[in-house]
């Protein structure tokens, strides 16, 4: 009766094989459609969500930093890379200039030229000459011309691709270099969401080669405990797979047993998922819309591309087996692991070239292979990736100008440089002790003594060039991600909104459910998920929500990666589904190969020994006669067959049933991630430079003031015009108007800057002193908002960070503020409060002997003023007074004219906190008051109104009446009431408006500390502030606006609430 049960039960699987024989194939390359439509879906939509501001404004290049990236691309374009890696730029920096060259990370540039004339060109061509159409901004010239003119300029290689194009009857489609560098972050945004789709389904692929690549815990290999934590979860995983009808059988082993391909269920799934998370969240697209061609933009794919090489390189080969080599050769997995580290150093040149960012990208990947050390999981294949990329890719970082030598003397990046000099020792420590067979205690003794020994040498290099100043100091800005508070102590850096911790919201509004989806991926790759390569995942996530918290701006860190955890717990739970259906896994592969599925060999090892294991306890108990007739056996063999395929359907019909369920209800919540995500993509697409505004009646106008401030500079002003504005515009002017500015966003001269804060802080007369050796112009943004005005505090803490006498004692410079609404005495005398508001506040007017305004933008954004009495004598001195480091060089700095030298001699070189070799105790003193005004600013204020009262007194003046109140009053209910009552259109409402239409935060919060009534004025319409934030979808802003009292429950003039305005919150 035994006999004939196994028979059955053998017929019974036999049968089902034969279906899965036929359905598996099917099921598979219905898989693999389903992922290339759904990739290609996934792709356009990563494109075309990132196009809104194109669509709506043109090929417009979007904020500050991008029209610097634009100006250099042009330049390259223009003269060549020989020419654009000595240039040395006279139109930035004034008197200084700017050596571009060597202070630049090239990379998105050259990518953009490359394109321009070598890519887009044949492709355009080529889909034309298909009959593919084309974008209608592409210019179709001769292939015949073009290669003419490529042969004479000496471009032989495309000159012959240019002729081959013409013999085939292309056209040579070019796209100019505006449009290209506008549509690069839209075309690197899909292609950062495709890369990391792969390295989603890299490290969620269950491939088998080798130890390093099976899934475990994330500890199994950890010393001592490894062993026990690796039985316990494969026991686990036997009882879930056994109870649950799904193909997850694995032994102890092996873990599992077989070989399998990336292009597995679990695998395709969640790259998909990963790819649709990354194609739309906000932290990506932040960096990634049309017309933001900033280094960021490429920086993402290329650091993607760098983290999916890195992993492959810990996948191995499929010939591997051991997890050392044996003595000192080199087995295949080792060879395979060394080449795509190369890979990895290639792809991690081309980050640096890229993007400052680098530094994360190197220092992650080497703390990551320390980590593995450290778990246990040392092996040849972790020693050959690590060792290629590092050596490749430190190799050809030194050759990017910026860079230089840095990896090696940067305190920054020391800590690769480390891991790969202790790998090097761990490694030909394990291939001594394979080769002579050494016991534990012998290999411990030459660990130490090799240790011993390099960290001895080590010692002695780090004393001998420390004195020297070789190693260089930890930045103020990567400083700033490692102490409590979220300041640098540079009142620069601290100025810049992008460099400040993230608020609680921010990974809501950034990642949206991502961020709730991602922490689950977390654990199922720390619990069950972990091999060498998936690992990764777990030191990445940790690392980007340390340094994102630290400063909003690297909340770009967190897309990759909470897209990837993200999608891979969902992809994984939907493979689970699918093979709970099923019954048993998909491998794409499977399908293409010719030898025997792998996986019907491990079913039949299975069977087999289960029956094998039957026979011997037959024996062992003895032969034993079946008594029962034939027909009893054929009935009960019946019997069993029909219960096995009713407790398989069971189980199937529940897998079915939990996977309608989960689809059902987990279709709402992806049309809400996908609405906001749009909504956000939309908000995000609007250029500052050139935007919308919507007047008190109504009507919608395009705001273009600024870039026709710029036209009207380039177009009335001598080619040769200085123009004196805040280093934020910098980048603007030089690339829109083509004049030479004294500072921009580069701010790589920190005392430079603070002398032009001093230029535009100090007392009028005095500040023209200053700016008549400097400038021919000044430009000042007005009008309200993030204005000149609403960041002049900034600039006093920055002059007086080397300036000292500009605010003595007071580190935060308090007493240049608005207590009360109204200027203090110090903003009030001030060049730049005199002529943002000359003849716009009463009693507020301009000297005319000294500056005399000559355009005021159409609505009022921008001012410009030509400065009276400039010395000639000055600018022809720094004409004719600069000095090159060697005779017929490129590099050739100016020098300040004599007429400012009074100036400079009350400058204090900055030492920032990172400055250790240069410090002293009034450094130290400074940073002390520093924080701590800035932590208790009231109390600073006070004190610097104290002191300006007796400083008042001892010359003879009355005291100013605010100076002896609160900064801001409480406002009463009947206060509240009286304010509402009164509905009114001005200046404040438009201000207000401006406020929460930009979202700035930082000004609306300083202004409602000191006038809170500004929270609840009303326009004529009735609407105020908390109507527009809601309308504007400004969460933050309506916190704000709660917390002084402000209802959301009042009506305007039609009866409209502002909480009824949030559904058209953007």
């Amino acid at each position: 009766m035994v006999d004939a049960a196994a028979s059955s039960n053998g017929a019974a699987k036999s049968s089902r094989g034969s279906i899965e024989s036929v359905l598996r194939p099917v099921l598979a390359i219905v898989l693999l459609g389903l992922t290339i439509q759904q990739g290609q879906t996934i792709l356009t939509k990563a494109y075309t969500i990132r196009l809104h501001a194109i669509e709506n404004y043109g090929h417009i290049i979007h904020e500050f930093d991008p029209y610097f990236n634009f100006r250099a691309a042009q330049y390259l374009y223009d003269n060549g890379w020989k020419a654009f890696a000595q240039w040395f730029d006279y139109k930035a920096w004034y008197p200084l200039g700017r050596p571009v060259g060597t202070t630049i990370y090239p990379g998105m540039q050259v990518t953009a030229v490359w394109l321009v004339k070598a890519w887009l060109p044949v492709w355009f061509g080529f889909k034309e000459w298909i009959g593919m159409s084309v974008p209608k901004n592409v210019v179709a010239k001769s292939a015949w011309e073009v290669s003419k003119s490529l042969s004479s300029s000496g471009s032989n290689v495309m000159s012959t691709v240019a002729s081959v194009m013409a013999t085939m009857g292309m056209q040579w489609n070019e796209m100019s270099l505006n449009d290209v560098c506008c549509l690069l972050p839209a075309w690197f945004g899909a292609l950062a969401t495709f890369i990391t789709g792969m390295l989603a389904l890299e490290c969620s692929a269950d491939f088998g080669y080798n130890e390093g690549s099976r899934f475990g815990t994330v500890l199994d290999q950890l010393p001592f405990f490894g062993y026990y934590i690796q039985k316990i979860s494969c026991f686990i995983r036997n009882a879930l797979a056994s109870n649950s009808g799904m193909d997850m059988t694995v032994d102890s082993n092996s873990c599992p047993p077989y070989k399998r391909s990336s292009l597995q269920t679990a695998s395709l799934l969640s790259m998909l998922a990963t790819m649709f998370f990354m194609s739309i969240v906000p932290a990506h697209i932040m960096r990634s819309v049309g017309g933001g061609y900033d280094n960021e933009c490429v920086a993402m794919a290329a650091m993607t591309l760098v983290f999916y090489s890195w992993t492959r390189s810990l996948r191995g080969s499929s010939d591997g087996i051991d997890k050392q080599d044996v003595g000192f050769a080199l087995s295949s997995q080792t060879r395979t692991a060394a080449f795509y580290g190369a890979l990895t150093g290639l792809a991690y040149f081309y980050m640096v070239a890229a993007w400052g960012g680098y530094v994360f990208v190197v220092n992650l990947v080497g703390v990551h292979a320390a980590t593995l050390i450290l778990l246990g999981r040392h092996s040849s294949k972790l020693h050959a990736a690590y060792s290629a990329f590092y050596l490749v890719g430190t190799s050809l970082a030194t050759l990017v100008p910026v860079v230089g030598l840095t990896p090696l003397r940067s305190l920054e990046q020391l800590g690769p440089l480390l891991v790969f000099l202790g790998m090097q020792l761990v490694e030909y420590c394990e291939r001594v002790r394979t080769r002579d067979n050494l016991s534990r205690k012998q290999v411990w003794l030459m660990r130490v003594r090799i240790f011993g020994l390099a960290g001895a040498v080590g010692l002695g290099v780090v004393m001998l060039l420390w004195p020297t100043g070789f190693f260089g100091p930890i930045s103020s800005r990567v400083r700033g991600l490692f102490v409590k508070h979220t300041k640098t102590g540079n009142p620069l850096v601290d100025s810049v909104a992008e460099h400040q911790a993230a608020k609680p919201g921010t990974y809501e509004q950034y990642l949206n459910i991502v961020a709730k989806v991602a922490p689950f991926g977390f654990g199922m790759v720390a619990v069950g998920y972990s091999n060498d390569a998936s690992s990764f995942l777990l030191v990445y996530a940790m690392a980007a929500y340390f340094f994102s918290h630290k400063m909003v701006r690297l909340i770009l860190l967190t897309a990759p990666i909470a897209s990837v955890l993200g999608g891979m717990a969902i992809g994984r739970l939907a493979s689970w589904c699918v093979e709970g259906v099923c019954g048993w896994s998909l491998d794409v592969w499977e399908v293409f190969g010719d030898e025997q599925d792998d996986h019907t060999v491990v079913e039949a090892k299975i069977v087999s020994n289960g029956e094998s294991k039957k026979g011997k306890k037959q024996k062992a108990g003895g032969t034993k006669k079946s008594d029962s007739p034939s027909t009893t056996t054929n009935k009960a063999a019946e019997q069993s067959t029909i219960a096995s395929l009713s407790v398989l359907l069971i189980i199937r019909a529940a897998w079915l049933f939990l996977s309608y369920y989960l689809y059902t209800e987990s279709q709402p919540h992806i049309r809400t991630f996908q609405d906001s995500c749009d909504q956000m993509a939309v908000a995000m697409s609007h250029p500052t430079i050139l935007f919308n505004a919507q007047t008190q009646d109504g009507r919608t106008i395009k705001v273009d003031d600024y870039r026709e401030a710029y036209w009207w500079l380039r177009d009335n002003t001598p080619e040769d015009a200085r123009i004196m504005a805040w280093w934020d515009y910098g980048y603007q002017i030089t690339a829109i108007a083509n004049r030479t500015t004294i500072a921009d966003g580069n701010t790589w001269n920190h005392e430079h800057i603070a002398l032009l804060g001093r230029a535009l802080t100090s007392p009028l007369k005095e500040g023209h002193r200053i700016a008549r050796h400097l400038a021919d112009y000044v430009l000042l943004w007005t009008g309200g908002g993030g204005d000149d005005l609403a960041k002049s505090p900034h600039l006093a803490r920055i002059a007086n960070s080397v300036y000292r006498s500009l605010c003595p004692g007071d580190p935060t410079c308090s007493k240049f503020s608005m207590p009360g609404g109204q200027p203090s005495p110090m903003m009030e005398a001030s060049l730049l409060y005199k002529l943002h508001s000359g003849g716009l506040v009463p009693g507020v007017e301009v000297d005319k002997n000294r500056f005399k305004e000559v355009y005021k933008s159409i609505h009022g954004k921008v001012r410009i003023y030509r400065v009276m009495s400039v010395s000639k004598e000055s600018k022809d001195w720094v004409l004719n007074n600069r000095d090159c480091d060697a005779p017929g060089s490129w590099f050739c700095p100016g020098h300040y004219p004599p007429g400012l030298q009074k100036v400079l001699k009350d400058k204090k070189d900055f030492k920032q906190l990172e400055d250790f070799n240069a410090k002293t105790e009034a450094d130290d003193e400074y940073q002390r008051k520093y924080f701590e005004h800035l932590s208790d600013p009231d109390k600073a204020r006070r004190r610097s109104q104290v002191k300006e009262r007796k400083d008042g007194l001892t010359q003879g003046k009355s005291p100013r009446p605010e100076l002896d109140t609160p900064a801001a009053v409480p406002l009463t209910k009947r206060d509240i009431r009286d304010i509402n009552q009164n509905w009114e259109d001005n200046s404040i409402t438009s201000n207000m408006f401006e406020i929460v239409r930009m979202n700035d935060m930082d000004t609306m919060t300083m202004l409602l500390e000191n006038q809170p009534a500004y929270a609840h004025i009303r326009s004529k319409d009735g609407r105020g502030p908390m109507w527009w934030a809601h309308e504007h979808g400004r969460k933050e802003i309506v916190k704000l606006l709660k917390s002084h009292g402000v209802s959301d429950k009042l009506r305007d003039t039609d009866g409209i609430t502002p909480s009824e305005m949030a559904d058209d919150e953007f």
